[in-house]
C-alpha cells in the first residue's frame, strides 16, 4: 500500500532542497540522467518489452504500441535530457523591475512552483521529460504513468533518482506512483497541502475526472482535434503536402490533424488528390454528406455523429465542405479542443480574420499543425500542451514550470 501523504511530504522536502540548488548542480543531475539511460539502456528495454508483450497480449492498437515502445528512441531521449541543460535557468531570473517614486526598488524574480504532480497515460518518455524539467526548474514532481507501462516507468524512475543521489539532489525530488489503482489519482488530486499544481497528460476524461476531483489547481492540455480549412485562394499543391505532413507524419500524437474543412469552390477539384495522395500512406476518411456526393471511393465513408468530436490518433481524416471562412471558423468553435487549427490560403485578409476569431493555443497560416511542440517552437523541452488560458497556454517549457515572488527593496521607508 502506497503511503501519498508520505510522498508529498517527502516531495515537499524535496523541493525546498531544489530551490536552494544551483544551476551546476541541477545540470550535474541531469548530465547523470543522460549517462545512466545510456549505461542503463538493457535494463530499461528489458522492462519495456515486458510492458509491450503485456499490451501486445491485450491487443492493443498499432498506435498505442508506437506510444509504449522505447525501442530505438533512448538515446534520443538521453539527447533531449541533455539539450535541457543547454537552456537557461529561469530560476532566479528578474521579469521586470521599477524604482517608484518613494525610492522602493520593486521587481518579479522567478521561482519554482514547488510541487507537480503529473498524471499521464501510455508513453514512457514523458517520465523522462518531465524529471528533467522539473529538476531544471527546482520543482520536485509526484509521477503517476499509466498501467501498460509499469515496469518501464518503474526502470526509469529507478535511473532518475540514483542520479539525482550521484549529484548531490534529493532522489525524493522524483517519486513515482508505482500502483495502477485508480485510487490513488483520486489521492494525489485531494494531497493539496504538498501538491501546488496537477498536470494531466491523456484523454478527455482524465482531463474531466481532474477538473471535477481536484482541490489542487489544474493545468489540462495534450488532447487535440486538430483542423486545418483550405481556403478557395489556396494553394492546392502545398496544400496537399502540409495537409498529409499533418496527418501522417506522426498521426498518434495531440497535434496531427484530425479534420480539413474545404471550401466549396474547390472541394470537387481538390478532394480526390487529398483521397489518392493520403490514401496511399493508408489514410481513410470519414466525410460529410456534401464531401460524400464528391467522391466515389472505397476508403471514404460518411461521417458518423461523433466523428467530428474525435481525436482519431491513428490513420483516419474527417472532411467536411464549408462555404468560406465563416462556417469554417463556426464548425472549429463547435469541435476543436482549441489546441492546433489553421488556415491554408493565398489571401491574407482570410488569414487575418481566421487569427483573429479562432481561439486556440496554436493557430496557423499555410503550415503543418505538428509545430505545436516547445522544442519545435524554439521553447526546448515541454512538459505539456495547454489548452487553457490562466497561467501558461500551449506547449509549456521552463517558464511556464515557474511562478514569481515580488521582492521590494527600501531604505527605510515607511508607509504614510
Amino acid at each position: 500500500m502506497i503511503d501519498l501523504m508520505q510522498m508529498g511530504k517527502m516531495a515537499r522536502a524535496a523541493a525546498r532542497q531544489l530551490a536552494r540548488a544551483t544551476s551546476a548542480q541541477k545540470h550535474d543531475a541531469l548530465r547523470a540522467i543522460a549517462d545512466c539511460l545510456e549505461s542503463d539502456a538493457a535494463r530499461i528495454l528489458a522492462a519495456n518489452a515486458a510492458d509491450l508483450d503485456d499490451a501486445h497480449a491485450r491487443n492493443i492498437g498499432d498506435a498505442l504500441l508506437d506510444r509504449l515502445s522505447l525501442n530505438g528512441r533512448l538515446a534520443s531521449i538521453a539527447s533531449d535530457v541533455r539539450d535541457v541543460i543547454a537552456l537557461p535557468d529561469p530560476i532566479g531570473e528578474v521579469i521586470e523591475s521599477n524604482t517608484l517614486p518613494n525610492g522602493l526598488r520593486v521587481s518579479r524574480r522567478r521561482t519554482p512552483i514547488g510541487v507537480l504532480g503529473v498524471i499521464y497515460e501510455a508513453r514512457p518518455n514523458v517520465t523522462v521529460d518531465v524529471a528533467a524539467l522539473a529538476i531544471k526548474t527546482s520543482n520536485a514532481v509526484i509521477l503517476r504513468g499509466g498501467s501498460e507501462t509499469l515496469r518501464s516507468n518503474m526502470a526509469l524512475v529507478e535511473v532518475i533518482r540514483a542520479a539525482l543521489l550521484t549529484a548531490g539532489l534529493p532522489a525524493d525530488a522524483v517519486q513515482f506512483i508505482a500502483d495502477t489503482d485508480r485510487r490513488y489519482i483520486g489521492e494525489l488530486l485531494k494531497l493539496n497541502d504538498y501538491v501546488d499544481l496537477i498536470i494531466p497528460r491523456g484523454g478527455q476524461a482524465l482531463h474531466q475526472f481532474c477538473r471535477e476531483n481536484s482541490t489542487i489547481p489544474v493545468i489540462t492540455g495534450g488532447m487535440g482535434i486538430c483542423h486545418l480549412y483550405v481556403d478557395q485562394s489556396a494553394d492546392q499543391d502545398a496544400a496537399l503536402k502540409i495537409i498529409e505532413n499533418a496527418k501522417t507524419q506522426r498521426p498518434s500524437v495531440c497535434n496531427a490533424l484530425d479534420t480539413i474543412l474545404v471550401h466549396e469552390a474547390i472541394a470537387a477539384e481538390f478532394l480526390p488528390h487529398v483521397i489518392d495522395r493520403l490514401g496511399a500512406s493508408g489514410v481513410s476518411f470519414r466525410a460529410d454528406p456534401a464531401a460524400m456526393a464528391l467522391l466515389s471511393d472505397p476508403r471514404v465513408t460518411a461521417a458518423g455523429e461523433d466523428d467530428f468530436d474525435t481525436e482519431w490518433m491513428r490513420l483516419i481524416l474527417s472532411i467536411r465542405v464549408v462555404d468560406g471562412v465563416e462556417m469554417a471558423i463556426e464548425h472549429i468553435a463547435a469541435h476543436s479542443t482549441a489546441h492546433s487549427d489553421g488556415i491554408l490560403t493565398r489571401d491574407m485578409d482570410q488569414a487575418d480574420h481566421f487569427v483573429d476569431e479562432v481561439d486556440s493555443a496554436a493557430v496557423y497560416v499555410n503550415a503543418s499543425t505538428r509545430f505545436t511542440d516547445g522544442g519545435q517552437l524554439g521553447l526546448g523541452a515541454e512538459i505539456a500542451v495547454s489548452t487553457q488560458k490562466v497561467h501558461a497556454r500551449g506547449p509549456m517549457g521552463l517558464r511556464e514550470l515557474t511562478s514569481y515572488k515580488w521582492v521590494i527593496q527600501g531604505d527605510g521607508q515607511i508607509r504614510s
